[in-house]
């Protein structure tokens, strides 16, 4: 009785001797055999796959070499299928319609994806700089749905975290934990009244101590602007008022409610038209980054990835 494991037979192959893909040929190679089977050609396959017939003939070699069986009995008269090659090929028939099958539904989840795309912005932004960029990409893509979330730079960190935005606009001096970020613009804050404010006529600049010890007309906390301002003055009077939109603290400040600190890219109107007058600021660097913002590990794609794009642009 023999005592010899039939593993130890030469000619024996493990069930499982590695990863899978290491043992069954590459899609390309199956697809070039069911062609030759089809056209009775190996010239023909290759011209069909668009590869030339040496690449073809090393193809169909190296797949029989991986399987350890002759496929393709080649002749002056053309190319045919051997028992095996034909037994391969009903198998490689089936693996190719399974594949087809993966790729159409790849692409129904592309085409979903695509189909929308959910922003969320903080206010300065979504006001002032995407209404543009969102033009330009309904031109690209015009069958893409937008919608545009507008709120704080917190609330834009927590609704992409939360799944519910594809990308994100922000403002503040930080990124949020969570997201991975691109600088896409500059921008400064500036210190603004209504002309009849006894500052629109004072001839120095304005301290940062003056301006920190004055109720201002304020954006909420959270905000990109307030975090900047909070930060560079080393902290702020009570707000004279506090309100949740750009629109909103300008519209104050226009109607002499008192000083605001406001985007530059928000009063260039009403300072061109004094409605508004700069109030010279001393000192203090009221500069920041606006960021596109998404969460880690997930960069932008289909319609994300080309806003994203037009931003830079």
């Amino acid at each position: 009785m023999s005592t010899t494991d039939d593993r130890d037979r030469p000619g024996h192959r493990d069930a499982s001797p590695g990863p899978l893909a290491h043992r069954v040929p590459d899609l390309g190679a199956l697809e070039l055999l069911l062609a030759v089977a089809r056209l009775g050609s190996l010239g023909g396959a290759a011209r069909e796959q668009g590869i030339t017939q040496p690449a073809a003939s090393s193809r169909i070699r190296s797949m029989e070499r991986q399987l350890g069986v002759a496929l393709v009995d080649r002749s002056p008269r053309g190319s045919r299928l051997t028992d095996a090659g034909a037994l391969v090929t009903d198998w490689a028939r089936r693996i190719v319609e399974a594949a087809e099958a993966f790729d159409a539904g790849a692409q129904a989840l592309r085409d979903r994806r695509d189909s929308r795309l959910r922003v969320a912005a903080s206010m300065t932004i979504a006001e002032y700089l995407l209404p543009g960029w969102l033009v330009a990409l309904r031109a690209q893509r015009p069958d893409t749905a937008v919608s545009l979330l507008a709120g704080n730079s917190t609330a834009v960190a927590e609704r992409l975290l939360a799944g519910e935005a594809d990308l994100g606009f922000v403002e503040g001096l930080t990124v949020p934990g969570g997201l991975d970020s691109a600088v896409i613009a500059h921008d400064r804050l500036v210190v603004v009244t209504a002309p009849s404010h006894p500052w629109a006529r004072r001839r120095r600049p304005l301290a940062a101590e003056e301006l920190a010890a004055t109720p201002l007309v304020l954006r909420e906390e959270g905000s990109g602007t307030r975090q900047v301002l909070d930060a560079a003055l080393g902290g702020l009077a009570r707000p004279l008022i506090e309100l949740s939109s750009t629109t909103a603290v300008k519209a104050a400040a226009v109607g002499g409610a008192g000083p605001a600190v406001l985007s530059e890219l928000a009063v260039g109107e009403e300072l061109g038209m004094r409605r508004l007058v700069r109030i010279p600021l001393q000192s203090v660097a009221l500069a920041r980054d606006l960021r596109a913002v998404w969460p880690t590990g997930h960069r932008p794609a289909g319609p994300a990835r080309d806003l994203l794009s037009l931003t830079r642009g």
